[in-house]
């Protein structure tokens, strides 16, 4: 075992760092649990209140918590906000090692991209669904479908910036 992880081929290296982004993703989902035994409950408790209702300003119906500023939910929110938040950072300690073990340019993309989606989806749980006083104008379930759509274009955008990375990453190696 005196071999660098350099000296091994890409599929085992890109497999060694799969592995752990799927461990560290489990550990994480097993701390939070550990760190609020309620959770579970509060989980079902959620999705229990879950009912068909009309999205405000349109005449679309959509799944949503009945009251989804509780203060029961609160602790959901918060458990996302912090997973949100780890896994991006964890992002980084991924995007070190693809560079330490000279991945493709696209799984550099994809995990710049995967940092970008979860740290944001951290904020916007932190500020769409846990403070008040942002965004205190979208009331009840406004705010509730606002942040879904702010999501959605999260989305969109990690998925431009990881276009951005290639494209940008492309033309270079063209010149």
């Amino acid at each position: 075992m005196n071999e660098s992880l350099g000296e091994f081929p890409r599929r085992y290296r890109e497999g060694l760092i799969s592995a752990i982004s799927a461990g560290f993703f489990f550990v994480l989902i097993g701390a939070i649990f550990i760190i609020r035994p309620d959770l579970f409950d509060r989980i079902l408790g959620f999705f229990r209140s879950f009912k068909v209702v009309q999205v405000p300003n349109t005449t679309i119906s959509f799944p949503a918590p009945e009251h989804p500023f509780a203060f029961a939910h609160s602790v959901i929110y918060e458990a996302a906000e912090r997973f949100g938040y780890a896994f991006g950072f964890f992002q980084i300690v991924i995007l070190v090692l693809r560079f330490t073990v000279r991945s493709p340019l696209s799984k550099k993309a994809e995990t710049v991209s995967n940092l970008i989606f979860w740290l944001g989806a951290g904020y916007l749980t932190r500020t769409f669904l846990i403070e008040t006083t942002r965004f205190s104008f979208l009331l009840g379930m406004t705010r509730w479908f606002a942040f879904w759509s702010v999501i959605i274009m999260l989305i969109g955008i990690s998925l431009i910036i990881r276009a951005i990375i290639l494209a940008a990453a492309s033309t270079i190696r063209a010149t």
